[in-house]
């Protein structure tokens, strides 16, 4: 029984949750290996879920997302020649000015989790910080310290504000 019961939820909200996973990860394949991840894990411990299950899953989604960087190694390969450098594109130039993905994509993974959930999932304060297992005061400086950093992020601030 419980096994339809989870087959049902991840047809039905499958979608919503790949779209968190990539608002964390800004790639559509990290996006849905955290996915798959995330589901794996809520699959082993379903029987065991009282109440709303997508909760309890976004928060296994999060964890699993803030825990991945210290299994993922993101630095530079050594090569024999260096790659070609590349020409400035000045078609794209102002697209690129205001680039939310890189801003996003710059702030560190517990302060993008914050407003991924906040600001695109639409959640509260508190279901915020039940989704991360913190307080809500901890969500509120979280939420606090981005919104700063995205307010002087280069691809965000526009040559009127310079």
């Amino acid at each position: 029984m419980a096994r339809i019961d989870f087959d049902s939820f991840v047809a039905a909200r499958s979608t919503a949750l790949l779209r968190t996973a990539y608002l964390l990860t800004c790639d559509h394949a990290q996006a849905e290996d955290l996915l798959q991840t995330a589901l794996t894990k809520a699959w082993f411990s379903w029987r065991r879920i009282s109440g709303e299950p997508e909760p309890y899953v976004r928060k296994i989604l999060v964890n699993t997302y803030a825990s991945w960087w210290r299994r993922k190694w993101n630095g530079e390969l050594a090569t024999e020649e260096l790659p070609e450098r590349e020409t400035a594109d000045t078609a794209g130039a102002a697209d690129d000015s205001h680039d939310l993905w890189q801003a996003l994509g710059r702030l560190p993974r517990r302060q993008r989790a914050v407003v991924v959930l906040r600001y695109f999932e639409d959640m509260t304060e508190a279901e915020t910080a039940h989704a991360l297992g913190c307080s809500i005061g901890n969500v509120k400086s979280q939420c606090s310290r981005a919104l700063t950093k995205l307010r002087i992020d280069p691809a965000l601030v526009t040559e009127e504000e310079l």
